[in-house]
């Protein structure tokens, strides 16, 4: 099965094309803040593997939590080739598909924990075989060590994200223990082939567990904006 995967839930963008396990084009960069960067790394992965957006069988993106314009741009583009390409499309976490890049035994325990932003981060728990051991929340830095003993014990864990790079004070003890990255396209498309997703081809919305700056400005709605669904 030829699949792509997406992942835009942070400022690095991740995006790779699989056949069935194995990687033929991959890559993660810098956003930049354009919105046309990542319809050029699709663009130019497929012409690297070579394959066109119909030759594949489907379609997988990283669904968040994360930056909401980001999680916005990745789940429009992603809706828009399924669309075009008559294609499923296929969500998955953000949070899962760093544990997965992070994973070692079936046993071991991964904590991702990415920056939010506004002093918070998201933060989610897992094992080494992708499943989730908590739910996905978005916390003060320094609430997480009582979250993950709520959920972990005092099984000792890896951690994985950009957290650290943001809050390196608070995190400082556990830098031995904690791999600094984004979610990669290839966990994307590996974690939706083995089984981890939701499909969205015909709806579906992106993770974002906090409300949106404007939702929390705005409760009632945008002054003189049309008045929300219920």
């Amino acid at each position: 099965m030829r699949i792509l995967g997406i992942d835009s839930s942070t400022l690095t963008i991740g995006v790779a094309i699989l056949d069935g396990e194995r990687v033929v084009a991959a890559a993660r960069h810098d956003a930049k803040g354009r919105t046309n960067d990542l319809l050029v790394t699709i663009d130019r992965l497929c012409r690297e593997a070579p394959v066109a957006p119909t030759e594949l069988d489907a379609i997988a993106i990283g669904a968040g939590p994360g930056s909401f314009t980001g999680l916005r741009i990745g789940m429009a583009t992603a809706k828009g080739i399924a669309f075009a390409a008559g294609k499923p499309l296929w969500a998955v976490s953000s949070l899962a598909a760093l544990a997965h890049d992070a994973a070692g035994d079936p046993e071991s325990v991964i904590i991702s924990v990415l920056d939010a932003r506004k002093g918070e981060v998201f933060v989610g728990c897992f094992d080494g075989a992708d499943r989730p051991l908590s739910e996905e929340r978005v916390l003060a830095p320094g609430a997480i060590a009582d979250f993950v003993r709520g959920h972990i014990g005092d099984r000792v864990a890896s951690y994985v994200g950009d957290a650290i790079t943001a809050y390196p004070a608070v995190f400082a003890p556990l830098a031995d223990r904690w791999l600094v990255t984004t979610p990669s396209g290839v966990a994307v498309a590996r974690l939706a082939l083995a089984g981890a997703r939701i499909d969205v081809t015909t709806g579906g919305s992106p993770t974002y567990i906090r409300p949106s700056e404007a939702e929390v400005k705005y409760p009632d709605g945008v002054p003189g904006a049309l008045p929300r669904k219920p």
